[in-house]
Formats: structure tokens, sequence, C-alpha cells
């Protein structure tokens, strides 16, 4: 993501340690300069619920990142989509692009995929030296 230079105006994020865990890590690797927003309303939410999170989000924002947990993210990425996406696994990106001009107007099936990105892609695909890179950035962090 951070070679696509993707930068949200704004993360929110479950307050559950892992999910935390996860929107500090990426904020982090991304350059994210804004506060993390974590809410207990995206712990074991509804998808209904993550919807009403976002439409009531300031309009100045252009770009969120959401990060929960599953089932109710991919449940709510069906809701945004035409084409039914069987299941987002951990640590999966899914960009969905809306069709709106405000939060607001968030309803069903108002977005398109942009892009999916899974862990296991990055197994087979990712040349040697920047799975060999990111290997020692991770093992320094868990040290």
């Amino acid at each position: 993501m951070s070679l696509q230079q993707l930068k949200p105006d704004l993360i929110i994020s479950s307050l559950a340690l892992r999910a935390q865990i996860t929107a500090d890590t990426l904020g982090r690797k991304i350059g994210y300069e804004g506060r993390i927003h974590y809410m207990e309303e995206l712990y074991n939410s509804r998808p209904e619920t993550i919807m009403n999170v976002l439409t009531l989000q300031d309009d100045s924002y252009e770009s969120i990142f959401v990060i929960g947990h599953n089932p109710e993210l991919t449940e709510f990425a069906n809701f945004l989509i035409k084409n039914n996406f069987s299941k987002l696994p951990t640590l999966g990106v899914l960009a969905i692009n809306l069709k709106i001009d405000s939060w607001n107007d968030i309803s069903e099936k108002c977005g398109k995929i942009d892009f999916f990105i899974q862990p296991k892609q990055f197994k087979y695909y990712m040349p040697k030296q920047i799975r060999t890179t990111l290997a020692k950035v991770f093992e320094s962090e868990n040290d």
C-alpha cells in the first residue's frame, strides 16, 4: 500500500487489541500522520453499525480506512458492492470506491472494488529481495 502511496484521510479501528495493533502498524508503515480513532462500535458490530459510523464522518475526508473484524467487514463489503465477495482474510485489504458525494449518501451497492490484497499473494509474487527486507523489518519489530 505504501508503494502505491495510499494514505487515508482518516483511520478508524475496532478497539480490540489486535485491531489496534494492525491500525497502528499500518498507519506507521504508510506514513499516516493523523489520529487513529478506536471505536467500540466497530467491535462485534453489525454491518449496519459500520455504515452508521461512516455516515457520521465529515465530508472533508475523501478516503477512510476501516479496520475491524469478520464476518462483519465481509458482510459490509457485500452490502456496498454488486458482486458477492467471498471472504476478507485476516490482514486482507479491500479498497472500495464509493459513488457518493457525501458519507451520508452511503447506500446498498453504491461501491465498486478498486483492488484487493490478500497476504498469501506476497508469498508467491513478491521479489525475493523485498520478501527478505520485509522479513527483517517484521523480525525487528517483534523483538
